[in-house]
C-alpha cells in the first residue's frame, strides 16, 4: 500500500513538537506540503493559506490542522470540500456546530474525519478504562494543574474569547474522564476565574453528576509550577490513581508496570487505519462539557495577567 499523502496546516509548537515527528516516524504517510502564515517546514513545498496549498498540490490526500481552534472551522471545510481526509487537532473546533457542519461534509465527500483526542491515548489510559468496566465509582478527584508561562508561552489567541484559556489543556481531563468512566456524567455546577485583562480563564472548579450518584470534581489552575496531572478514583474495591496525565497507574496502592508513551504516534496510527477503512471518527463528548460549564458556570474576575 502507498503512503498517504497528508500536508500540515498550522506550522507551529505542537506541529514541530509533535505531529511532524510523528509523521516521520510512521511509513504509512508521505509529509508533501504545508501550510501556516508564520512557518515552514524543510524540504516540503510550503504555502501561507491552505487553498493555494490545495490548488497547487492536488496530490494531498489527507490534512492534519494544527491551528487554533477559532480559525480551523474554514481551514477544514475547505479541505474537506476537496475531497481530503482531516484530522483535527484537539479541540476538533471552537463551538459544537461547527463540528456537526464538518462532520455532515465528509459524510457527503466519503472522506475521513477524525476528532483526535491525544491523552486518551497515554499509555495508561486504556488500562484504567478496562479496570473501573466492572467496579462501582463513588467519587473522582481531577487535579489538572500547570504553567501556562511553560507550556503556552506568548500565545495571545488562547487567552481570547473562544481561545478557552485553562480549557486547553482542561480539556485534555474531561478527554479521559469520558473515556474511562463505565458511565456518563454531566455538569451540575461550575466557577472559574478570569484575569480582568483575559477573556478566558486561568482556573476552575468543576462539578459533575451522574444516574448513579457517582460524584466527579474537577480542579483546573494555569498558575502553577509544578504540574499535576492526576485522577484519584474511590471505588468500592480501593482506591486508583491514574497520574502524570494518563502516563502512571496505581490500583490498591500498587503501582502497575509502565509503558512507553505515544500518544501523537498512536493517533497518527489511527488516523491511518480510519483512513484505509473509509470510516470516520468524530466525538464531542469532552467539547460538551466545555460548553455546560460555561452555561453554569459562574465567572470570577481576578487580577491581571502578564505573559
Amino acid at each position: 500500500m502507498q503512503p498517504i499523502k497528508i500536508a500540515v496546516v498550522g506550522v507551529g509548537k505542537i506541529a514541530r513538537d509533535q505531529h511532524l515527528p510523528s509523521i516521520a516516524g510512521n511509513p504509512g504517510y508521505a509529509l508533501v506540503a504545508a501550510a501556516s502564515r508564520h512557518g515552514s517546514v524543510e524540504g516540503i513545498r510550503n504555502f501561507t493559506t491552505i487553498e493555494d496549498m490545495l490548488e497547487a498540490v492536488p496530490e494531498i490526500e489527507a490534512v492534519s490542522l494544527c491551528m487554533p481552534p477559532r480559525v480551523r472551522f474554514e481551514a477544514a471545510h475547505a479541505a474537506l470540500s476537496a475531497g481530503k481526509h482531516v484530522f483535527l487537532e484537539k479541540p476538533p473546533g471552537a463551538t459544537l456546530s461547527e463540528v456537526a457542519i464538518l462532520e455532515a461534509l465528509a459524510e457527503r465527500k466519503a472522506v475521513t474525519l477524525f476528532t483526535s483526542w491525544h491523552s486518551r491515548f497515554a499509555p495508561m489510559v486504556d488500562r484504567a478504562r478496562a479496570h473501573l468496566a466492572d467496579k462501582t465509582i463513588r467519587r473522582v478527584e481531577i487535579f489538572w494543574h500547570e504553567d501556562v508561562r511553560r507550556w503556552h508561552p506568548n500565545q495571545s489567541w488562547i487567552w481570547e474569547a473562544g481561545g478557552l484559556g485553562v480549557f486547553d489543556p482542561g480539556i485534555n481531563a474531561l478527554s479521559i474522564l469520558t473515556h474511562i468512566l463505565p458511565e456518563p456524567v454531566f455538569v451540575t455546577g461550575a466557577t472559574f476565574e478570569v484575569p480582568e485583562n483575559r477573556e478566558a480563564p486561568i482556573a476552575a472548579k468543576i462539578a459533575f453528576g451522574s444516574a448513579s450518584g457517582m460524584v466527579v470534581e474537577a480542579d483546573m489552575d494555569w498558575r502553577l509550577p509544578g504540574d499535576r496531572w492526576d485522577f484519584v478514583i474511590e471505588t468500592t474495591e480501593g482506591e486508583v490513581v491514574l497520574g502524570n496525565g494518563g502516563a502512571r497507574l496505581t490500583i490498591g496502592g500498587v503501582s502497575q508496570e509502565d509503558e512507553r508513551e505515544k500518544e501523537y504516534p498512536t493517533l497518527y496510527e489511527r488516523f491511518h487505519s480510519l483512513v484505509t477503512a473509509g470510516r470516520s471518527e468524530v466525538d464531542v463528548a469532552p467539547l460538551r462539557h466545555i460548553a455546560d460549564i460555561f452555561m453554569l458556570g459562574s465567572r470570577k474576575t481576578v487580577e491581571a495577567f502578564y505573559d
